[in-house]
């Protein structure tokens, strides 16, 4: 724990100006972001006594280790940096809202020839419509089977969509009514775009057109006598009337907002969005997050907005923000957030009328949220903490093991040997640092030998990554085969900019897939580098039996632990992990060609070559004026085929089981 006195900036070091602000721990990872109207007056404010400091401001300036700046010109550009540096650096004490990447949108891709109705979730991608986000997927799907009586867009896959070209037979939606059939030329380009047009302009809410156009061509078809026509039009009109009841009209005809609301606790708190388009509301979303810093509603509502619109343009955001309080620069928000739009955006709290009766529904969500996540997260805290209780207490661990790494070793009968690493913290998985290996050293099968170059590989990284941040005094490294590590401090890498480092933490316990063999391998790795803080253990696949170095009897943990859970959880995922490696390995391996080695020679040639002989069999036959009449073929290149084919051996012939008969090689081949 680090005394805040010893990195204080002196007095007059600190600009009295816009800025934002970083602290960073002993490890130089950044752990918070802030940004201020004046760095001098803010951050004096964490330099107070601690006993008069918020108790997490107080847990953040006794774990960092330095503060830095960066000087602004005005308060907007201060908004802009901190949200990319809080997205660049994760801090640890900085309010993250969970990410809400899974929630499914409606998108018209109108970047394509033939426009395409879908559900996606994930990045946004430029050319694309969105609509939504949409609490659950059929949701969408009800809406859009709805409208494709109306606007009869194409929703098929670009695979099917190429199978129906060729064919030159639409698919059954095709031929019911619900697809204009593009594929198969029914509609032209233009017309189907026009299309996909109407039915994106039917979903921002301009519905009062399209509902009176069928009318209108309903009644002219019901005196005309064409009643089938007029019935076929009743029920588009129908349909279209039941889509837009599924989402209820709550405001003014024309007004496009977004409204946030918040429910907090001293510990968490709960963000709802609805988003209102046209007067209707047309998504929702929810996010919980801890309070990991000292923050008011006011900050909170200034964190969900950065959230929201950190990375939106244009009409994705909204004419008006309608929140529960106003962020403390209210104007530098609304300037940002106006930026963002490209016109003016109105940031404001309601205060009567329609807009603050909706305002207290979202906020009922909050808060019906935020008392559903706690009946869950209750439950899983206290498993998780009592986990890994059970597990410190079997191991004999000096406290509980906050990180742990675990190893597994995949091959296939000695070929293509792998390994993984997977990372839990917390009893929870941390996807972003696992990590694969090849076994480099040596051919063949050794679980043992392999987990020893596993193990010294993965803590070689940490303790070079450790040697950069100039941890350690003259003579103290350890680990002899280190890069730089002789004894010299090395200076400061300008390259270190606080970003997650690959390796650059310790467990507390490493775990391994096996047995004392396995064991013995990885705490031998570990003290060959001079490492004496971390515990090991392996996990026997046989009788779920726990192994401690240098024992000769097991631990055995009671078959209902949650401590025995969360280890076979733990191995598990580091053995899933690892078979997938291996597969991917053997596919590639398998599918390679002794055309790969043609330098020069890419892909969509090499296709063109076993498209024009058949196989590789009878490419090898072939003279080098025949491959030459391949067109994009060369004579330079041709004679590098054939040199490449003579020195690749040929593969053995396939053996029909059933008779004994080799099969000749005539078919075709993978390039």
């Amino acid at each position: 724990m680090a005394d805040p006195s010893s990195y204080r900036p002196k007095p007059g070091q600190i600009p009295d100006s816009p800025g934002v602000y970083k602290f960073r721990d002993e490890h130089r990872r950044v752990i918070y972001v802030g940004k201020a109207k004046s760095l001098r007056q803010r951050l004096a404010n964490y330099f107070q006594p601690i006993v008069s400091l918020h108790p997490r401001t107080a847990t953040m300036v006794t774990t960092a280790a330095s503060v830095e700046w960066t000087v602004v010109s005005t308060e907007v550009e201060a908004l802009q940096l901190e949200y990319s540096w809080i997205k660049e650096y994760d801090p640890r004490f900085n309010v993250k809202y969970r990410d809400d990447k899974s929630y499914p949108y409606l998108a018209v891709t109108l970047n394509e020839e033939f426009p395409r109705v879908q559900v996606l979730r994930g990045h946004k991608k430029k050319g694309v419509r969105y609509f939504g986000p949409y609490a659950h997927a059929w949701a969408i799907r009800e809406t859009v089977d709805l409208m494709l009586r109306v606007f009869p867009v194409r929703t098929c896959s670009a695979g099917v969509f190429r199978n129906a070209a060729s064919a030159g037979r639409p698919c059954l939606l095709g031929y019911i009514g619900k697809c204009s059939a593009p594929c198969v030329g029914r509609v032209t380009p233009e017309e189907h775009h026009e299309l996909a047009e109407e039915f994106c302009d039917f979903m921002a809410g301009r519905t009062g057109t399209y509902i009176r156009r069928l009318e209108k061509q309903m009644m002219i078809a019901a005196e005309d006598m064409e009643y089938e026509k007029a019935a076929r039009l009743r029920d588009d009109t129908e349909a279209l009337r039941r889509a837009m009841e599924k989402s209820a009209v709550v405001l003014a005809d024309a007004t496009d907002a977004d409204l946030i609301a918040l429910a907090e606790d001293e510990l968490e708190a709960a963000v709802q969005i609805f988003h209102v388009r046209g007067g209707r509301v047309r998504g929702q979303r929810g996010w919980v997050t801890d309070k990991v810093e000292a923050v008011d509603t006011a900050g909170l509502v200034e964190h969900a907005i950065q959230q929201l619109y950190g990375e939106e343009s244009g009409d994705a955001v909204p004419k008006e923000v309608l929140v529960p309080a106003l962020p403390e620069d209210v104007e530098a928000v609304t300037a940002w957030l106006s930026g963002r739009r490209g016109s003016n955006v109105s940031l404001r709290v309601p205060q009567r009328g329609d807009k603050k009766d909706l305002m207290a529904t979202v906020a009922r969500n909050a808060q019906q949220a935020l008392v559903l996540h706690k009946t869950k997260r209750a439950s899983d805290l206290t498993t998780r903490s009592r986990a890994l209780e059970e597990i410190a207490e079997a191991l004999g661990l000096d406290s509980a093991p906050l990180r742990i790494e675990c190893f597994d070793i995949s091959h296939l009968q000695g070929e293509d040997v792998v390994a993984s690493m997977v990372v839990f913290e917390d009893g929870l998985p941390r996807k972003s640092e696992y990590r694969r290996f090849q076994i480099k050293s040596f051919e063949g099968q050794d679980d043992v030998r392999s987990m020893h170059e596993v193990i010294s590989r993965r803590f070689k990284r940490y303790l070079a990554e450790k040697e950069k941040t100039g941890e350690w005094t003259d003579g103290d490294v350890p680990g002899g085969d280190v890069p730089g590590g002789d004894g010299e401090v090395p200076a400061e890498d300008p390259r270190d900019d606080g970003r997650p480092k690959r390796f650059a933490y310790p467990p507390q316990l490493v775990v391994v897939d096996g047995g004392q063999p396995q064991v013995a391998a990885a705490q031998r790795a570990l003290d060959e580098l001079g490492i004496d803080d971390v515990a090991v253990c392996g996990l026997a696949k046989r009788l779920e039996e726990v192994w401690l170095p240098g024992d000769d009897d097991p631990v055995v943990l009671p078959r209902s632990s949650e401590g025995l859970y969360l280890l076979q959880r733990v191995r598990d995922t580091a053995h899933d992990f690892a078979i997938r490696y291996q597969r991917s390995k053997r596919t590639k391996r398998i599918r390679t060609s002794p055309l790969d080695a043609v330098p020069g020679l890419g892909e969509t040639r090499k296709q063109a070559l076993i498209k024009h002989f058949g196989s590789v069999k009878r490419l090898r036959q072939a003279t080098i004026e025949q491959i030459c009449e391949v067109p994009g073929m060369g004579r330079k290149t041709a004679e590098a085929v054939v040199v490449a084919l003579a020195q690749a051996a040929p593969a053995a012939p396939a053996v029909n089981t059933a008779t004994g008969e080799i099969m000749e090689d005539d078919g075709g081949g993978t390039a």
